[in-house]
């Protein structure tokens, strides 16, 4: 960066009411951040599911309060331009921001906080946009082999000088999309945000003085970092441990890619390792994992599992390192495709929490439904009128040691459903339905969460595409509980014909009076599912989540009949193997066998790895994960 001056932290003592009412004041600043957004925006994704994420930094970048961690200090680096105040910087491209963001849609803004001339922080807040031009409405082909097949690429630059937005480059962008009112809404929306942080940081430093707010910042992130070297040293053992799962398709056929991580720690520093990891896909399911990003979500896993009243920030990231090989899955090279992302991006929380999972089960969750579920639908009305909509569903939780998990939860706490009245007001389109899948969800002692139905039914000639996954494989159940049941996609036309869809497909045509049945994956199972209180197994029947047969046959209760529930409990403890830690269901092998026989679909097939990316291999990306460290 040229021309910036950027505040030194001081060493000075903070007491602890002021550092508690500058933490409060932050907080607020980020919600208000969020608030401002969604009074803005025009997008039902942003407006109703709140698909952004905010976070207000010190002057070297590291995230104090927010939800997406550190990316600033490797966008700067190539920062050839001035920062001055009033400047607002934009960019779309993962790839011109290391990962940061991981596909085009997110629209990530930067806004310096400058006080008394110096730099005393960031705000920068990103949120989807539904469209963002390229071949297909929603910019999230599933078919596309590179990111130039996704859409419109924006490089980091100023569409803000000084405070006066850069017309021509905002028109330049707006040009390139398809609905550049709302986009255009959004964007405004997301500035918006950003300066509400900066003014409320400026407020602060104004009330308390600069250096107070600055050792402020500093207070509250080594708090977090010695409260995660506990952390760490009380959860993640010094033995490596391993664990992987599955992505089932690329949405060109090729399937399954593993995702492997290996966990160890040395003295308070954790390492996370990905090698193993299945080399990068031809189709969009690549994540381009940010590894700060990582970071981030390793610390939401361990401080919501283990010690939720830590404060969430940037502090601990010195404490964790982590090891991703270029060319693989998560870690694709450039130009790969990225638009499938949060398949990988979902099922990573899996990953995690089965790796931490293998030294301590019963402190840890089983799957989730492990994937982010959309339904994509444009079209032009009766009137000639351009539409388009984006709707993200939601899937089973998890049993979780605490209880069981949620019927139809996004895997995201933040996120929201679109309403019903929503959708049916502002798209032609109706909801003949919106209920849990029955039985979808794992057995256990704390059963998993149901996953979703949701039917629409299509008032005008038009296209889908859908985006899941969880088709093939298992969502797995722990401690004995059992998996959760997979997703399917069935459209039922107006002259009565069904056809089973594909987890990932586009431009599918739909007539008015055809209806599209969603059912997405349910979460496992926690523990063993004949410990589970009959009343509360006889209740689920009730409200019409479990069968009677489920009850009987995976519970071992026999509705409103105690004495047969105790004698058939005996027998099936008597009988049944011994519990798995981990219950994955059928083998992969098995899963492959069977596919189409069971799910109506041809099995993906091994892709070869691309000539054009190779992947690095896992004692290189080792040690240079060790000299960036010594560095």
């Amino acid at each position: 960066m040229k021309n910036v001056k950027i505040a030194e932290i001081p060493s000075i003592e903070i007491d602890p009411i002021t550092l508690d009412i500058i933490e409060g004041a932050l907080k607020n600043a980020r919600h208000e951040m969020d608030a401002v957004l969604f009074r803005t925006a025009m997008s039902p994704v942003i407006r109703e599911q709140h698909d952004e994420f905010p976070m207000i930094t010190d002057p070297k970048g590291r995230m104090v309060v927010g939800q997406f961690g550190s990316y600033i200090n490797e966008m700067m680096e190539t920062w050839d331009e001035t920062i001055e105040e009033g400047d607002v910087i934009l960019t779309s491209d993962p790839y011109k921001c290391g990962g940061a963001i991981s596909h085009i849609n997110d629209w990530l803004v930067l806004v310096p906080i400058f006080f008394d001339g110096e730099l005393v922080g960031w705000s920068s807040m990103f949120g989807h946009q539904m469209d963002a031009g390229g071949p297909l409405a929603g910019s999230l082909p599933t078919g596309a082999k590179t990111v130039f097949g996704e859409g419109l690429r924006i490089p980091p630059i100023k569409v803000y000088k000084k405070g006066k937005p850069v017309e021509d480059v905002i028109g330049l962008i707006l040009n390139n999309v398809r609905m550049p009112e709302m986009s255009k809404a959004d964007l405004m929306g997301i500035i918006a945000g950003c300066r509400t942080a900066e003014n409320r940081v400026k407020a602060i430093c104004k009330r308390f003085g600069k250096d107070t707010y600055l050792a402020a910042c500093q207070a509250m992130l080594q708090r977090t970092y010695n409260a995660m070297a506990q952390l760490i040293v009380q959860n993640i053992p010094e033995e490596p441990q391993s664990f992987e799962d599955w992505i089932d398709d690329d949405g060109l056929g090729h399937g399954p890619f593993k995702m492997k991580l290996t966990i160890w720690r040395e003295g308070e520093h954790a390492y996370f390792d990905w090698s193993g990891t299945d080399h990068q896909a031809m189709g969009p399911v690549n994540f381009f994992l940010n590894e700060e990003m990582f970071k981030m979500f390793i610390g939401v896993y361990l401080i919501m599992v283990f010690d939720p009243q830590i404060l969430f920030n940037d502090g601990f990231y010195p404490l964790l390192h982590v090891v991703i090989p270029d060319g693989s899955l998560l870690h694709p090279r450039f130009p790969s495709a990225l638009g499938c992302r949060t398949h990988a991006l979902t099922r990573l929380f899996d990953v995690l929490g089965g790796t931490l999972a293998r030294k301590a089960p019963e402190y840890t969750t089983a799957a989730g439904y492990g994937t982010s579920p959309y339904m994509l639908y444009s079209g032009w009305d009766g009137d000639g009128d351009f539409f388009y909509l984006m709707e993200i569903s939601y899937g089973g939780i998890p049993g979780r040691p605490i209880g069981d998990g949620m019927d139809g939860h996004s895997w995201w706490p933040l996120f929201e459903n679109i309403p019903t009245e929503y959708l049916e007001s502002y798209y032609p389109i109706r909801v003949d339905g919106y209920t849990t899948v029955k039985d979808s969800g794992g057995a256990g002692l704390h059963r998993g969460g149901n996953g979703i139905e949701k039917r629409y039914v299509y008032l005008e000639p038009g296209e889908v595409s859908i985006h899941d996954d969880r088709w093939l494989t298992y969502p797995w159940g722990i401690l004995g509980g059992t998996p959760g049941a997979r997703s399917e996609k069935i459209l039922k036309r107006a002259d009565g014909t069904e056809e089973r869809l594909p987890s990932k497909c586009d431009e599918v045509v739909v007539k008015p009076g055809d209806m599209l049945i969603y059912r997405t994956a349910g979460g496992g199972g926690w523990k063993d599912p004949l410990d589970r209180a009959a009343k509360l197994v006889e209740g689920d029947v009730a409200k019409g989540l479990i069968s009677a047969d489920k009850a009987k046959n995976e519970y071992g209760v026999v509705v409103g009949d105690g004495a047969a529930t105790e004698a058939l409990r005996a027998k099936m403890r008597a009988e049944r193997p011994v519990v798995k830690d981990f219950d994955m269901g059928p083998s992969l092998e098995e899963i492959l066998a069977r596919c189409e026989e069971e799910t109506g679909l041809p099995a993906p097939v091994l892709q070869a790895p691309l000539p054009w990316a190779k992947m690095e291999s896992a004692e290189d990306a080792l040690k240079r994960v060790r000299d960036q460290d010594k560095r």
